[in-house]
């Protein structure tokens, strides 16, 4: 019997994705299944999860060969913490949130800013098909095909000030939306923050949609940040406001944990989360663990960046 290795399996040798949704839609039915997927939905309901709303783009140079992760597993394994903190909930609860209508707020340190409707900010940008390495911190990881267009672009066009020197991106806050924000677990909206020079990299994005179809809620709809070289509570989601600072914003996980979580939260095997090793990490869907790779494996594009950087005080 041929054993493929990863490193050879290519985009084409992915499972169709109809197909590997019905094998779950058998597996769910039997008491072995990974866990319940949620009530069904319908109507509007339906295309506010993203299932069947196609989302066309160009195919990008900076995509991973690597296999992407099953789609089934990229919609129903996520950390969205205002749909609850289990790794299910968020696919079970997000039915709730409405990405439509939906405004964004630029403010601050910017001569073009104001609030825009969803659809207005993204149409003057090309979408592109990116296939990112994610990392989480707990010690997961992930392949994902996002659509969406580089954040450096929305940077130029709204014209930072010489003032500007951070980014600081809120999360929606609404308790009829999102249940997870009536428990104190963080200090409500969720927020992150960039260095504007790592906003401007060609690796950073907003995104829009995932596998080839609109982004799921509770993947971050209707509009979220990727930045693969960091851990995955860095790319925020559901974003209502990108404001313009000229100091380092807090950050919601900083704020909670300031001993966990730093500012950068660069993905880094030599420097550990003070509970587990950030050494290795398992990919979804495989038993064995694999070696994590500094900065997710994109140093080439992104380590410039810290050139002189204590890396383990500034993690």
């Amino acid at each position: 019997m041929l054993v493929r290795r990863a490193s050879d399996l290519q985009w084409r040798d992915v499972t169709p994705e109809p197909l590997y949704l019905r094998r779950r839609e058998f597996l769910a039915t039997v008491p072995l299944a990974l866990g319940a997927v949620g009530a069904a939905l319908s109507g509007d309901e339906t295309l506010a999860q993203g299932s069947g709303q196609k989302l066309e783009a160009a195919k990008s140079q900076y995509s991973t060969t690597e296999m992407p992760t099953p789609f089934k597993d990229v919609t129903t394994y996520n950390n969205f913490y205002e749909f609850g903190t289990d790794k299910g909930d968020p696919a079970q609860n997000a039915h709730t949130l409405r990405p439509r209508p939906w405004t964004v707020t630029i403010d601050g340190a910017v001569t073009r800013g104001g609030k825009f409707a969803i659809d207005d900010l993204v149409k003057p940008y090309k979408l592109e098909e990116r296939i990112y390495r994610h990392r989480c911190v707990e010690g997961w990881s992930i392949v994902v095909p996002w659509i969406g267009f580089p954040l450096g672009d929305l940077v130029k066009a709204v014209e930072p000030t010489e003032k500007a020197r951070f980014i600081e991106f809120t999360t929606l806050m609404d308790m009829a939306q999102m249940p997870g924000v009536r428990s104190p677990v963080l200090d409500w909206p969720y927020t992150e923050g960039l260095r504007l020079d790592e906003a401007k990299n060609p690796l950073a994005i907003l995104c829009v949609g995932l596998y080839g179809q609109v982004l799921p809620n509770q993947n971050g709809a209707p509009l979220r940040l990727v930045v693969p070289w960091k851990y995955g509570f860095k790319s925020i989601k559901s974003i209502v406001r990108i404001r313009f600072v000229e100091r380092q914003p807090a950050t919601a996980w900083n704020k909670s944990a300031p001993n966990e979580y730093g500012f950068y939260s660069n993905v880094n095997p030599n420097v550990d989360h003070p509970r587990w090793s950030q050494a290795k990490e398992r990919r979804l869907g495989e038993f064995s663990k694999r070696p994590t790779l500094m900065f997710n494996g994109y140093g080439d594009q992104v380590a410039s960046m810290y050139t002189g950087m204590d890396l383990k005080k500034y993690y």
